[in-house]
């Protein structure tokens, strides 16, 4: 057995044991001949789903429904903790099977009580295995904990504003990656909301997205109300689809800049997927009731912060139920503008709600840990399967 963490090889045992390298808890997996674990993982899994596990492992299928009670309720770390299967049941269940959580690795602490956390992960991409890390962060607000997980390990959106985008694409997240960024930080039972708005975009892996936010929103999972989660795009407008007809959580929408040639200067996506056509998808839905869509617009100093800019936006969302977030841009290296200044976004807000377009400036939130909007970035290494 290995430590995907911190490359620890211990003697044969258990198969889940306590890296002792770190003051953190670590699963440490059970290494197959190619060099993978084999067994499935549980977390991100459905009752039915659980159900035909259990049953493979010789188990009555109403287990599946007791094991999703202790993943999605109990949140347990252990198959020993679910006591109310047979010792002999859970041995084979941990034979075939491990519970999926990954736990971080570290975490750092904003001066304004925003915090970042760190999750060593594992990805395939391309016939490689890459091993690399990805970032959540927990942003209190009075009563709210909201957490901005990540769905991908970087991003191949490739705007080029976005540290994310920066560093390439390096696998997707399973489901299972994904909710243990909700169970395993230090917050996890008092989050009043998740965003899915760190690194990757959620609708290029769509079916593992939908997984997590099924479990986070399922009576049978966390049962949290839809109206906790939001997921944030760029508007991939095939899953964009998908997503408005089988969820209902909020959307929002990284828009940016109302022109087309200026938006795909600066989000190459402009050109596979226009925002007069994801504009036109979102018009096709009502949002008149619980379910929200906004859009995002970081702003640029002498780009995109002029009032012929606000004007074109507020025309580009005209007849649309929503609210725009301005957003400071937060500066990274290798990128030409700056940031608007408080009163050209001010300024940019007030020509906005005259149109009679809800705008808000979203405050800026542990810029000093690089865990703002645009500033998550993680390391990768790869090594072939």
């Amino acid at each position: 057995m290995i430590c995907l963490y911190c490359g620890d090889n211990p003697p044969n045992g258990k198969v889940m044991k306590i890296c002792r390298n770190y003051d953190i808890f670590f699963v440490i997996f059970a290494i197959g001949n190619n060099g993978h674990d084999m067994r499935t993982r549980l977390l991100g899994l459905t009752p039915a789903e659980l159900s035909s596990i259990a049953v493979s492992s010789g188990l009555p299928s109403y287990a599946g429904k007791q094991i999703a009670r202790h993943l999605y309720v109990r949140k347990v770390r252990s198959f020993d903790e679910m006591t109310d299967i047979s010792r002999e049941g859970r041995a084979r269940l941990a034979e075939a099977a491990e519970i999926g959580l990954v736990a971080p690795s570290g975490s750092v602490l904003s001066s304004d009580g925003t915090r970042k956390y760190i999750f060593p992960v594992e990805t395939e991409l391309g016939g490689k295995r890459v091993e690399s890390c990805v970032e959540a962060v927990m942003i209190p607000d009075g009563d709210r904990k909201t957490l901005c997980v990540s769905s991908q390990a970087g991003c191949r959106m490739g705007c080029h504003f976005c540290m994310t985008g920066r560093q390439g694409f390096h696998g997707n997240l399973s489901a299972s990656q994904i909710l243990s960024q909700l169970i395993t930080i230090d917050e996890s039972d008092s989050l009043t909301n998740v965003v899915f708005m760190g690194m990757g975009e959620p609708l290029d892996n769509w079916d593992n997205v939908r997984s997590a936010i099924e479990a986070i929103t399922a009576p049978w999972g966390f049962a949290w109300s839809p109206k906790r989660v939001t997921l944030s795009t760029i508007g991939v407008i095939p899953k964009l689809r998908a997503c408005l007809d089988e969820l209902k959580c909020h959307i929002a929408v990284s828009l940016h800049d109302p022109f087309p040639e200026e938006r795909l200067s600066i989000m190459p996506v402009q050109k596979a997927w226009p925002l007069a056509d994801v504009l036109s998808l979102l018009r096709e839905y009502d949002f008149t009731g619980q379910r929200r869509v906004s859009f995002e617009y970081t702003m640029f100093a002498g780009f995109n912060d002029s009032k012929a800019h606000a004007d074109a936006l507020a025309r580009a969302v005209r007849g649309l139920e929503c609210r725009v977030n301005l957003i400071r841009f937060h500066k990274i290296p290798d990128f030409p503008y700056e940031s608007s200044s408080d009163e050209a976004i001010e300024a940019f807000r007030r020509r906005l709600s005259a149109y009679g377009v809800t705008a808000t400036v979203r405050a800026s939130r542990g810029e000093d840990i690089l865990a703002a909007c645009g500033m998550l970035a993680g390391k990768f290494s790869k090594t072939s399967l």
